[in-house]
């Protein structure tokens, strides 16, 4: 490498992935930039493609180098056919399903949250932020209860909507959420967990307490409670309004060890969710996103058993199915963490100003789901899918909705029923056995 070019290659190496590369891969991608001159635009492509390797934990960059970077002749036509092919190669691992090991070593992380608490200027309440025009969305109203997570799930979004691992508490959430202007006569569903796990930080700053009072206060708004965390020891000792909703995400174990780092075990979560329920509290759970990988039929129909074995459908509200959708943000944060993951080794297809499964796929997957359940759950609990475009529902479902305010419509008729029978519920028992008779 010339000192011109060597010069060159240190400025432009330093806005790519190379500094994120094996010290041996970084030595040959340095010493073929030298033979080949590459610009910034291709180192890129160059260095996303080992990072990417080097994450799926299979080959690495140096064993796939196509060998028409040796062939003779114009250096130009020779880096070409160099890309064409580097990039032909990455689609190819792509479109091979992802191969999980059935029990590997979880990936024990520190918790790297830096906890402080700051009054904020407003209160963290508004539309969902990864709503968008072209998909089917139920408009539901986000409140950022807590500003970052302290999980790790490698596909996780919030990781581009927060830098670095301050975690932050407002502390006047509580006062802020008491002054918000709630219309008696509007049903209102708004959930926690879009900028935070829901429950993983318990009733720190009395963050809990707070939402549990407004929902107390609030019988006419439906409060969603999101997690992967079993953290409900506090949600336990407290008088639950009916009206507040504890969901749970759900993955297989297999995807959980594997892409949902620091998160409650599978067994945890549903064990916590049959808690909460056993006190007569409404719950839910989210199969989002669905993974593809190989054992991916087999796990799935497994955990979709024991939630049918572990559930009655009056006690649950929702269903959600939604596959891994990405921004182009997120994807760069998840290379720069550079974790062991295979979750961006998938066949990714724009799908509706994002990145995602083709539509084949999807279908696979929560038609696999629907197919699952029994008629009762389809027919006493909310099905739905999450982020996704209207043209799944129809195949999927055997119905959809005309319009986002359709679909809300619906979603809060339904969760209604749920809450009015968990209220009739406590109130039988309140009553006692006998008193019925009278």
């Amino acid at each position: 490498m010339n000192d011109d070019y060597a010069q060159k290659f240190e400025h432009i190496a330093a806005q790519t992935l190379y500094a994120a590369l094996a010290p041996a891969t970084r030595e040959f991608v340095r010493d073929q930039a030298g033979r080949l001159r590459f610009t910034l635009q291709e180192l890129r492509q160059v260095t996303e493609f080992a990072n990417d390797l080097q994450m799926w934990g299979g080959q690495q960059l140096e064993q796939l180098w196509p060998a028409a970077a040796a062939r003779p002749g114009d250096a130009r036509q020779r880096k070409k056919l160099l890309l064409a092919e580097l990039r032909r190669r990455r689609e190819q691992l792509r479109r091979q399903p992802n191969d999980y090991a059935a029990a590997p070593q979880r990936l024990q992380l520190p918790l790297k949250a830096e906890v402080s608490v700051a009054r904020k200027a407003r209160l963290g309440l508004g539309f969902c932020p990864v709503a968008s025009p072209k998909t089917r969305c139920c408009n539901l109203l986000t409140l950022d209860a807590v500003d970052n997570c302290g999980y790790a799930c490698s596909y996780c979004s919030i990781q581009s909507f927060f830098s670095g691992s301050q975690v932050t508490f407002d502390s006047h959430f509580g006062e802020k959420l008491k002054r918000i202007p709630i219309d008696p006569q509007r049903v209102y569903h708004i959930g926690t967990g879009q900028s935070s796990d829901s429950l993983m930080w318990g009733n720190s700053n009395g963050v809990l307490d707070a939402i549990i009072g407004f929902a107390a206060d609030h019988p006419n708004v439906i409060l969603e409670l999101k997690s992967k965390s079993a953290n409900i020891s506090h949600l336990l000792d407290s008088d639950l309004p009916p009206n507040l909703i504890c969901s749970w995400s759900l993955n297989p174990q297999r995807s959980i060890d594997n892409e949902e780092h620091g998160s409650a075990s599978l067994r945890r979560r549903l064990d916590a969710a049959q808690r909460i329920a056993a006190q007569g509290a409404v719950v839910g759970f989210h199969f989002h996103p669905m993974i593809h990988y190989r054992q991916w039929r087999e796990d799935y129909a497994e955990l979709f058993r024991e939630v049918q074995q572990r559930f009655a459908p009056p006690q649950v509200a929702m269903v959600s199915l939604g596959t891994l959708t990405f921004i182009k943000p997120v994807m760069r944060r998840i290379r720069e963490q550079g974790l062991r993951s295979q979750i961006l080794k998938m066949p990714l297809v724009e799908a509706d100003g994002k990145l995602s499964y083709p539509d084949d796929i999807k279908l696979e997957l929560f038609s696999h789901a629907w197919r699952s359940f029994s008629r009762r759950w389809r027919e006493q609990v909310f099905f739905y899918l999450c982020m996704e475009n209207q043209r799944l529902w129809q195949p999927l479902f055997g119905h959809s909705y005309a319009s986002n305010e359709a679909f809300e419509e619906a979603m809060k008729a339904s969760y209604l029923q749920k809450i009015a029978l968990c209220r009739k519920q406590r109130s039988d028992r309140q009553e006692g056995p006998g008193v019925s008779g009278r």
